[in-house]
């Protein structure tokens, strides 16, 4: 029988399997991972660990999960070691990350998270909880004080179950015992990651009681970044081949491609792993490489899922291998989202689209169109809609991002267009199903109040829908010109 992955058998693993070549057994927990999943794993922990094999330094990371002990459970006896597959047309290449010291389950014991955050060693909280974790308004950024996990948490500081939550009674119970705040560095896919990481603990902290607001506001660096790296979910059959060339039983590996980039804002007062050494960006100013991601990739993405489910594609491959799609994709880029950008100093913009093209078409991912189009309530309005309102505003056409918004109000009916009901999970799941999809203007959290109201939106888009009812996704993107 096959041997578990964990710091025995990682010395007869094939040469073949890079692995971690800091000292494991002696490394100090420096970061915190708030919402540990397949995305964290596959980046900013392989980030840290290429660092710690460049310098060695106390920046092991504890990963927890808001939601799930799934990942304890499979992590934990593999004393948290797990295998990243890098895959592409060529192949796939193995690689053991040994940057994750324990995992946290917070629903199971929130007792164990506070403390941990609350250690004068901890000095970096990453984050990658999804839009919806920041328990905000989508189309404002402010956080969302009705929300009942945040009026639970404000009720009961020693049990909280949201990011909030969680991260203001750790930095109360740091600047109470005299100890610095940690840097808090959101990982996740907002505009200005960073600035809405820093509103909604600012005005948590205040909810909370004023002079613990102004010491968050006064205190806590709240450093924005960009991530970049397409990571599918993993399968019974990834996991299979995965331990299948490894030699071991690894329970829960993660798929990744090639590419990866992270780009962040270098405000670190109290330190940091040398990301840089390993090809990290650190900047002054993270919102150029961010807008061209979130609208390019992004937005191109969410498109592919939506259009592509609903034209019986399964994967963001299937769907590029159609030439209409690839030509669709091509042109939203060029034609309608390009203008809109600040392109970063030095950037080969024409390269970095085209490289996504290839990226999107890598047929070893099987990244699924259903696994994108989770969220869309939450992530519409930085993925799309930003981009709609600069178009708006120069009095320039939008019928690609029109019918990419179209295609979601679809596909959150919770029909496809054969009739088979749609798996929809979105936070607003019930609420948009059993809304008519004219009326799905009025939802605020996604449209705003603006874009509600702006008849030059609602024609477009309604006129897009019209035309995917009547003639599928498929023709619809084959004769938008």
């Amino acid at each position: 029988m096959t041997r578990r992955l964990d710091d025995r058998t990682l010395e007869t693993l094939g040469a073949e399997i890079e692995r971690p070549r800091h000292p494991r057994t002696s490394l100090q927990t420096g970061i915190v991972h708030m919402g540990l999943g397949a995305f964290h794993r596959a980046h900013q922990a392989v980030y840290t660990e290429d660092a710690l094999n460049r310098r060695p330094g106390p920046w092991g990371i504890c990963g927890v999960s808001l939601r799930s002990p799934e990942t304890r459970d499979a992590l934990a006896p593999q004393d948290n070691l797990y295998t990243v597959a890098v895959r592409d047309a060529s192949g796939q290449r193995l690689r053991v990350v040994g940057s994750l010291t324990e995992t946290l389950v917070a629903p199971e014991d929130p007792a164990a998270v506070l403390d941990r955050l609350t250690r004068p060693e901890v000095r970096i909280v990453t984050i990658t909880v999804t839009e919806k974790g920041y328990c905000h308004d989508p189309a404002t950024g402010a956080l969302n004080e009705r929300h009942p996990d945040i009026v639970h948490d404000l009720g009961n500081p020693d049990r909280p179950r949201t990011l909030a939550g969680f991260l203001v009674e750790a930095l109360d119970r740091r600047r109470r015992a005299g100890t610095d705040p940690f840097t808090v560095l959101s990982c996740d896919n907002l505009p200005g990651n960073g600035h809405v990481a820093a509103g909604i603990l600012r005005r948590f902290a205040e909810l909370r009681d004023p002079d613990l607001g102004r010491w968050v506001a006064d205190r806590v660096a709240c450093p924005s970044s960009m991530v970049d790296r397409i990571v599918p979910a993993t399968t019974d059959e990834d996991r299979a081949a995965v331990s299948a060339a490894l030699g071991a039983e690894d329970a829960w590996p993660v798929m990744a491609e090639p590419f990866s980039q992270w780009v962040i804002e270098d405000h670190f007062p109290t330190g940091r792993p040398a990301w840089e050494l390993e090809g990290a960006e650190l900047v002054a100013d993270v919102r150029p490489y961010e807008f061209m991601k979130l609208r390019l990739l992004n937005g191109s993405h969410s498109c592919i899922a939506y259009l592509g489910y609903l034209a019986g594609h399964a994967t963001v491959s299937d769907a590029m291998a159609d030439p209409h799609f690839a030509r669709f994709v091509r042109e939203l880029m060029d034609e309608e989202v390009t203008p809109t950008l600040d392109v970063p100093p030095g950037a080969d913009l024409s390269r970095y689209k085209a490289a996504l093209l290839e990226r999107f078409a890598n047929p070893a991912l099987k990244h699924r169109t259903w696994q994108i189009a989770m969220d869309g309530s939450q992530k519409l309005p930085q993925r799309l809609l930003g981009t709609i309102r600069d178009r708006l505003a120069a009095g320039r056409p939008f019928d690609r991002l029109a019918l990419g918004v179209a295609a979601w109000m679809r596909y959150v009916g919770g029909r496809d267009e054969t009739g088979q009901p749609i798996d929809v999970r979105d936070p607003l799941a019930d609420r948009l199903a059993a809304t008519p999809a004219p009326a799905l203007f009025g939802v605020r959290e996604v449209f705003g109040d603006d874009l509600a109201g702006n008849p030059a939106f609602t024609t477009a888009v309604t006129r897009a829908y019209d035309r995917l009812v009547a003639v599928g996704a498929r023709e619809a993107i084959q004769t938008i010109r």
